[in-house]
């Protein structure tokens, strides 16, 4: 769980980030969830993007895969979300 300092911290380090994943029509499957879970392994956070015809909101989506993950949700802007977690051997962001 973060605290309110440490997500503000996180959500100013995502700002330049781009969306390397999207959530369309497809949904959430297992294989998304394990592609983003190696990708906050090597990066600690990300973020990614819902589309239009998804049928999830950005809150939805990012809930689901946190919850399948064992991440955390940072912020939620519009279509995009941030998530983090500490990476185990990969550790860069000192919060």
């Amino acid at each position: 769980m973060l605290t309110s300092k440490q997500r503000a911290y996180l959500r100013s380090l995502a700002n330049s980030l781009d969306p390397i994943f999207q959530v369309g029509k497809g949904g959430i499957s297992e294989e998304m969830c394990n592609q983003i879970g190696n990708a906050l392994e090597a990066r600690e956070l990300i973020k990614a993007r819902v589309l239009d015809n998804s049928g999830y909101t950005a809150r939805e989506a990012a809930d689901v895969i946190a919850e399948q993950i064992g991440a955390d949700v940072v912020a939620v802007l519009g279509l995009k979300f941030v998530l983090y977690k500490e990476s185990k051997k990969h550790k860069r962001i000192e919060l």
